[in-house]
C-alpha cells in the first residue's frame, strides 16, 4: 500500500477544522499530521512536520492565509491549498501571487477536496469550478482602452468626415500632430485605418454619434 500524503489543516474555527478532519478521516491516501488555528501556527507546523500539503483558510488571526502561504512556499517544498468562503478577485489574486497552488471554496464536496489535495501534492494547479469560470471570463474580457481627451477630439473630427488639415484647424494643432494622435489611436484600438477606428471606438463606448443635424 502506498504511503499516504501528509497534510496539515489551518483554520481559526475549531468546528470547521473538526469537520474537515472528519471528512478526510476515512481517506487512506491522506494523513492529517497537524492542525493550526492561525497562519503563524501553520508555518511552525510546516517547519516541524514537513507535510506534502498545507490546507489553509484565508482569513485567520495573527497571520492570514496569504501571508502564511508566502512564508511556507518561500521556506519549504510544501504545497499550499487555500480553502475559504471568500471568492473575490482580489482575494484570489493575492493567494495565487503568494504562491498557493490551488483555491477552493468551502462548499467543495468531499470527493472534490480529496482530489484537489492529491493533485496539489503532485504540483498540479487546483481551482474551484466557480473560480476557474471567473478567471476564464476575465481573460476573455476585452481590456479597457484609455484614450486621452485630445485623442477623443481627433476621433470626433474623423467621425465628422474631416481631413487631417481640417482636424488641425478645428483643434488648433499642426497636421503632423494630428497624424501622431491618429497613429496612437490606431495602436490602442488595434486598427489600421480611420473608418475602423471610429467603428471600434463607438462599439467600445468611447465615441458617441453626434445628434446634431
Amino acid at each position: 500500500m502506498a504511503v499516504p500524503l501528509r497534510l496539515i489543516l489551518a483554520d481559526d474555527h475549531m468546528v470547521m477544522r473538526a469537520g474537515i478532519a472528519a471528512l478526510l478521516a476515512a481517506e487512506p491516501t491522506i494523513e492529517i499530521v497537524g492542525e493550526a488555528a492561525d497562519g503563524s501556527e501553520a508555518i511552525e507546523l510546516v517547519e516541524r512536520l514537513a507535510p506534502d500539503v498545507a490546507l489553509l483558510d484565508l482569513r485567520m488571526p495573527v497571520l492570514d492565509g496569504v501571508a502564511a502561504t508566502r512564508e511556507i512556499v518561500g521556506r519549504s517544498a510544501t504545497r499550499v491549498l487555500i480553502l475559504t468562503t471568500y471568492d473575490t478577485d482580489s482575494d484570489i489574486e493575492r493567494a495565487v501571487e503568494a504562491g498557493a497552488i490551488g483555491y477552493l471554496l468551502k462548499d467543495t464536496t468531499r470527493e472534490q477536496l480529496v482530489e484537489a489535495i492529491q493533485a496539489a501534492a503532485l504540483g498540479r494547479t487546483v481551482l474551484a469550478p466557480r473560480i476557474a469560470e471567473r478567471l476564464v471570463a476575465r481573460i476573455r474580457r476585452p481590456e479597457p482602452i484609455a484614450l486621452t481627451a485630445r485623442e477623443i477630439d481627433v476621433l470626433h473630427a474623423v467621425a465628422d468626415g474631416l481631413s487631417n488639415p481640417d482636424i488641425g484647424k478645428r483643434l488648433t494643432i499642426a497636421e503632423a500632430t494630428v497624424k501622431t494622435h491618429l497613429l496612437r489611436i490606431f495602436a490602442k484600438l488595434d486598427v489600421s485605418d480611420r473608418t475602423h477606428a471610429v467603428v471600434v471606438a463607438m462599439n467600445r463606448g468611447l465615441l458617441f454619434r453626434s445628434t446634431d443635424g
